[in-house]
């Protein structure tokens, strides 16, 4: 039973960094409205793949809360029942909150996969949530942490509806965005409660402080690059998804604050590194830390210079989240670690 908890933590955790990949495409191809009714899409288990299927159409049966564009509005069946040979407004009433009515099916698909892929994130983590209390004689913190993680895809479902219903504010966007990593941290949590017991004889205290400073300016870059975001969407909205090279002309303060402090949060993970190097201390963890900066940098490097290219908008938000986690998981490693005896990787 434990085994299978560990091994649905993993699972969830994918499925997590999944749901933020998939937010972010979704995001970089404007299709955030490409269901713009929520938890249906149109009203539909299963969105439409055609304009013509939002239509009116005569002697059709049609379900309570199903959508049709009318007048380029959207109007919501008022319950079950067959149309006739005219339309009758008595049988519809207009969707109020927001007044977005258009049909794209690349959009909508899209959006419809990144709110599957959480559906199936929700499940996963239900699943762990029920097999966590084979710890509740051992460890009360794994059943407390997995019903928070329950919590935490509860709320964050109920704020993807807020997005779709204010018709994609950034700062709901970015409390959504903060949320996921919130539940990446409780994952994160549950791996590292999970794991064998490490040692190591070496006071770690340095390497600790070092790394909780490198893991909050980690925190203050993510923040930063949140605002940069923001501003980016506005800019979609603006001169749309087309013309890329209008998104940072010219480009705001916060990114050359963002762009310039990335070489500091660089210079602390690599000093980290060679500290924990120097010490021989066991944490493969870290070659993956540095990976990441890397590849984030060159991710960073591209939008700017290259006028955002395919899929380096989602993979840079992608990369911050794994940092994001990879460092945690660290300090986790380190502080969870025992004195005296010899080090080995949890």
């Amino acid at each position: 039973m434990k085994k299978k908890f560990r091994f649905g933590v993993v699972i969830s955790l994918v499925l997590v960094y999944l749901v933020i990949t998939a937010g972010a495409i979704v995001r970089v191809t404007g299709s955030g409205m490409g269901c713009p009714d929520w938890p249906k899409c149109f009203g539909y288990l299963i969105p439409p793949t055609e304009r013509e299927q939002l239509d009116w159409i005569s002697e059709h049966s049609y379900k309570s809360g199903e959508v049709i564009i009318v007048n380029e509005s959207l109007q919501v069946a008022k319950k079950d029942f067959t149309s006739t040979n005219e339309y009758s407004e008595s049988n519809w009433e207009p969707y109020t909150k927001h007044d977005y009515a258009y049909f794209n099916a690349f959009h909508t698909w899209v959006e419809f996969i990144n709110r599957l892929v959480g559906a199936l994130a929700g499940i996963a983590t239900l699943i762990i949530g029920i097999l966590s209390f084979s710890y509740w004689k051992q460890k009360k913190r794994i059943v407390i942490f997995s019903i928070l993680v329950n919590m935490g895809m509860g709320f964050q479902a109920w704020l993807g509806k807020t997005v779709v219903d204010s018709n994609l504010l950034p700062t709901k966007i970015s409390l959504h965005m903060i949320m996921a990593l919130l539940i990446v941290a409780f994952l994160i949590y549950l791996y590292a409660l999970t794991a064998a017991d490490s040692s190591q004889k070496t006071d770690t205290t340095t390497i600790k402080k070092i790394g909780i400073a490198a893991f909050i300016l980690t925190l203050i870059q993510i923040g930063i690059g949140t605002q940069v975001r923001q501003f980016i969407d506005i800019q979609i909205n603006f001169h749309g998804t087309e013309e890329a090279e209008k998104w940072l002309n010219p480009a705001p303060i916060k990114f050359y604050i963002h762009r310039s402090f990335s070489l500091i949060v660089v210079l602390i993970n690599v000093y980290l590194f060679l500290s924990i190097r120097k010490m021989n201390l066991i944490f493969p963890i870290y070659n993956w830390v540095l990976i990441i900066l890397g590849v984030e940098i060159l991710t960073g490097i591209l939008m700017y210079y290259f006028e955002f290219p395919a899929a380096s908008q989602p993979l840079h938000l992608l990369l911050a989240s794994l940092l994001f986690g990879a460092q945690l998981y660290f300090l986790f490693q380190l502080f969870n670690q025992k004195q005296n005896t010899l080090s080995h990787d949890i």
